[in-house]
């Protein structure tokens, strides 16, 4: 049972593990994560926000620390930790009605779907976001039934997005009693980020052109495979499974 979400894991025999990322990759919510900084920001140290960092690909750790340092505030753990709640709680508050901001990207519900009928398939996050962020986020889409949000790795850990990915890989072991190796790891996600963070770790990079990186910048970037999104679940299975069954 995962806790956070009350869902029933269904898999057995795990021997692939994937890796998703969320914001345009499962997820469009632009704009979303600006007006809860300007928020939480507000709440916590008592200042407008005037500039944002760019979040494409980074975590939350790092966002946070920069926004506050350009904000005259120290990136404290204190002060990163409060805005974090504060953020968490603003995600809470709008989280009834964030379906009413944003979108599921073309075939995130079926590929999520598929992975979880194929036998043998563990789905998680490496994602920026925070674990109760992302809850909100793929709940409200109705894309969380398939994810195993307990062994995730997230934002909240490390400004260096590839640290993430070991730490997915390790929270994933442990829970199923077996060694996943670094060619049965598949990070999919939108921007060059996600891809070093797979390539960083010997796993496979699935790169989606949803996002603000084209498919020319997501290919330098060193992508194994690159999609225009999630649509074709016939290249969506080729590029995660490869000749795996």
């Amino acid at each position: 049972m995962n806790k956070l979400t009350g869902t029933v894991d269904r898999v057995t025999t795990p021997h692939r593990l994937v890796l998703w990322d969320i914001d345009q990759t499962l997820v469009d919510l632009r704009g979303v994560g600006a007006a809860w900084y300007t928020t939480a920001l507000a709440e916590v140290a008592g200042v407008e926000l005037r500039a944002l960092p760019n979040f494409g690909g980074r975590t939350e750790r790092a966002i946070s620390a920069d926004i506050l340092t350009s904000h005259g505030v120290e990136p404290t753990e204190e002060n990163v930790r409060k805005l974090w709640l504060a953020l968490i709680a603003v995600s809470e508050s709008h989280a009834p009605t964030l379906s009413s901001s944003g979108r599921a990207l073309p075939g995130a519900k079926e590929a999520l779907n598929a992975f979880a009928t194929h036998g043998g398939i563990v789905q998680t996050l490496v994602t920026g976001n925070l674990p109760e962020i992302s809850v909100h986020k793929l709940t409200a889409f109705e894309l969380h039934e398939h994810v195993d949000f307990e062994i995730g790795g997230y934002g909240s850990l490390s400004a260096h997005r590839p640290d993430l990915v070991p730490a997915a890989v390790g929270h994933a072991s442990a829970k199923h009693g077996t060694e996943f190796a670094p060619e049965s790891v598949v990070v999919i996600g939108d921007t060059p980020d996600d891809v070093r963070a797979a390539l960083d770790n010997g796993a496979v990079a699935v790169a989606v052109a949803t996002g603000q990186f084209s498919a020319e910048e997501l290919a330098d970037a060193g992508a194994h495979t690159v999609l225009g999104d999630l649509s074709d679940l016939v290249a969506v299975r080729a590029a995660v499974l490869g000749g795996a069954n």
